[in-house]
């Protein structure tokens, strides 16, 4: 018998099949991310400079905050999560040239996430996952035509083509076999017929601390959002000043930041439409916290029940 936490986490790994016509998280590979791993390349000097005099203490301290997500790949993807947010970087000084995930510091390799999400999409073939390569780190041309070698390899027939957005539907996916959407934050993107460029998935960033300049933001970046031409993401996360970090330094993202400010976020959440006017795609850290992933499935059936104009 499956215990409890595993039936919660599979609750929602068929939710896209029982609509005729999605739930996101941010930094969706930092579950693994690696504290023995050296500090990623984007990170700035003085960071760079406190874990080399600190060590494993900082990289420990890091964690807390960089860490955005508890679970893995294949939970989240249990739990209904169909939007990733991927950040790509080589490591300095590896033997053998590995692309990882990185937030940082570095994660899982690439090849052994994607394998993952394959697995999962090969036994639930009803469901489509967003794939957002949005960041890349210490990448050469190389490194790239080994990554689009990678999602071929891996995908194969299941990646759809790059089209115009509002030609995309569930059915037109079902009906092809297409259950993965690769948005590529490139120029190699104009290269790859499966690569969507990076401008049809906008995720404009407030880059507050605030729960209430962040909700006037959702708010007015929805109102302004094109009708039609791309996808549009709603980031409903909150970003640590520095003395954000060293005031809550032990305690960390989820309970100095992202668990006070949740019944704010959630209310804002709730009343949204979705729609072409309304919200398309939500991202948020820790996506098991409350009812996010239940509250924003609710809202593809409101689609379904025509409780909403989406002309």
């Amino acid at each position: 018998m499956a215990s409890s936490q595993g039936r919660s986490e599979l609750r929602f790994a068929d939710w896209m099949a029982t609509l005729p016509e999605s739930i996101r998280s941010h930094d969706s590979f930092s579950f693994y991310i690696d504290e023995a791993s050296p500090v990623g390349p984007e990170q700035p000097e003085t960071v760079q400079n406190f874990v080399s005099v600190f060590g494993t203490v900082a990289k420990k301290l890091m964690r807390k905050w960089l860490a955005t997500q508890t679970m893995n790949f294949t939970s989240q993807l249990g739990a209904g999560i169909r939007y990733f947010d991927l950040r790509i970087s080589t490591k300095p000084r590896d033997p053998d040239n590995e692309l990882y995930f990185a937030h940082g510091l570095f994660s899982a390799k690439v090849n052994e996430g994607l394998e993952e999400i394959n697995a999962f999409l090969t036994d639930h073939p009803k469901e489509v996952v967003f794939l957002d390569f949005n960041h890349f780190y210490g990448m050469q041309k190389y490194h790239h035509e080994n990554l689009v070698q990678m999602l071929k390899d891996t995908f194969g027939i299941k990646m759809c083509p790059a089209i115009f957005a509002h030609e995309v539907s569930l059915q037109y996916l079902w009906e092809k076999e297409y259950q993965v959407l690769v948005f590529y934050h490139s120029p190699v993107a104009l290269e790859v017929p499966f690569l969507w460029p990076g401008q049809m998935m906008p995720a404009p960033w407030a880059n507050t601390t605030d729960p209430e300049k962040l909700i006037q933001f959702l708010q007015a970046s929805i109102t302004e959002r094109r009708k039609k031409g791309s996808f549009f993401i709603s980031q409903v996360v909150l970003t640590p000043k520095a003395s954000t970090v060293v005031k809550g330094v032990a305690s960390g993202l989820r309970e100095t930041i992202t668990e006070r400010a949740l019944p704010a976020m959630m209310q804002w959440v709730r009343t949204q439409k979705p729609g072409e006017s309304g919200i398309n795609i939500i991202t948020a850290d820790f996506v098991e916290l409350g009812d996010f992933i239940s509250t924003v499935i609710k809202l593809n059936y409101a689609l379904d029940e025509g409780e909403v104009d989406t002309t």
